[in-house]
């Protein structure tokens, strides 16, 4: 069997219930990765798993050329729970392809090329996400990408304002960095950086990719940071786990919705779970529950790990565990030894990214099982 595109694991998944993953053995593993964030709600959710089953009764999809009820429904519900002002929606498949449409949209409607972004970022595997992307891993091989991209230190005011100009038409910034190691910024440099953009005319774009949906302990990192960008993207665990991503915008950025398209955007069935799973993390009160949880997880490893990690660091469940070894090791380790799954965010450093429905007697066997991998 060709392993060509994803490096496997070895542990062939079955099956999933709420914060727990099945194996083809029968083995049960508690899920503090959630596929990168994809299953806010916990795996096979009723509500979501109805909704869907409903939809995919009726009809399973149609272009988004043709108003649905489902689809229309979903824009409503992003346009009503957006940050400020942000009333515009387009949906697509992915995250990559939500940044994508991002920077498309910026340079659209600012007549500008200049895209600003970060050390460390990580925004997509595309042809212009990738050119805003940090790593030369990632892009190695596939150049030349999009140009007119500048990198600047994250976290770094003086940089960024010597950086955005009347040439710039978006900065893309992570409001807490995932891939690049689970890197937090103070508020006032996102607010500074609203105010810079805001003064060039230039779009603030915020990849709110693994950041959304409830996971810092707010619905949106912007509203944490009280920052209202021109772009918003989100994914991941926006239709738990089924294909979709959307480009939330103001409306200046919005002026023309004929510039861009996709074949499967807002299709009826993801668009019923999606919904379905906004409304599960609003009704069950998610981003809340996230920021208690994830705090009570921070303090367990500080407390009961100490000197034996470097930092911990993050918000609500996005946490970053710098380690002092390896961190895929320690995965595996975690995995094989202890039933629990986590990923990496580099070499030394573990990520959690579990479902918002975690409680405490599961925090409780995760810290037990980093205590005696880590230590």
């Amino acid at each position: 069997m060709s392993g060509f595109v994803f490096s496997e694991k070895p542990i062939g998944i079955e099956r999933g219930e709420g914060v727990y993953l099945y194996d083809t053995k029968g083995n049960e593993y508690l899920d503090f990765g959630a596929s990168y964030a994809c299953t806010p709600v916990g795996h096979c959710h009723p509500d979501v798993v109805d909704a869907a089953t409903e939809q995919l009764q009726q009809l399973f999809y149609v272009q988004a050329s043709y108003p649905h009820a489902a689809r229309t429904a979903l824009y409503q519900q992003l346009a009503d729970v957006a940050p400020g002002d942000i009333d515009n929606v387009w949906l697509c498949n992915s995250g990559t392809e939500a940044n994508e449409a991002a920077l498309k949209f910026a340079r659209h409607a600012t007549g500008r090329s200049k895209i600003v972004a970060t050390t460390r970022s990580f925004h997509g595997r595309t042809m212009g996400a990738l050119a805003t992307t940090w790593k030369d891993e990632y892009k190695t091989g596939f150049g030349p990408l999009a140009g007119a991209v500048e990198f600047v230190e994250y976290g770094d005011r003086d940089a960024m304002a010597e950086a955005v100009d009347d040439d710039t038409a978006a900065v893309i910034i992570e409001p807490l960095q995932g891939e690049g190691g689970i890197n937090p910024v103070p508020k006032s440099y996102l607010q500074s950086v609203r105010v810079q953009t805001a003064t060039s005319g230039a779009a603030l774009i915020l990849d709110e990719i693994q950041t959304g949906l409830g996971r810092t302990g707010e619905l949106w990192a912007a509203d944490k940071y009280d920052v209202v960008p021109d772009v918003l993207t989100t994914a991941k665990g926006l239709a738990s786990g089924l294909p979709m991503g959307a480009t939330l915008c103001r409306d200046w950025i919005a002026e023309d919705p004929g510039n861009h398209g996709s074949t499967f955007s807002g299709g009826p069935v993801v668009s019923a779970a999606a919904g379905a799973t906004l409304d599960v993390i609003e009704s069950e009160s998610l981003p809340a529950h996230a920021a208690e949880i994830g705090a009570y997880i921070r303090e367990g490893i500080e407390t009961r790990m100490g000197d034996d990690v470097r930092e911990v660091r993050g918000h609500g469940l996005m946490i970053g565990i710098e380690v002092k070894r390896g961190s895929n090791r320690l995965l595996r380790d975690l995995a094989l030894n202890h039933d629990v799954l986590a990923l990496p965010a580099g070499r030394t450093v573990l990520r959690l990214l579990p479902p918002l429905t975690v409680e405490e007697k599961h925090a409780d066997a995760l810290l037990d099982a980093l205590e005696a991998v880590v230590a």
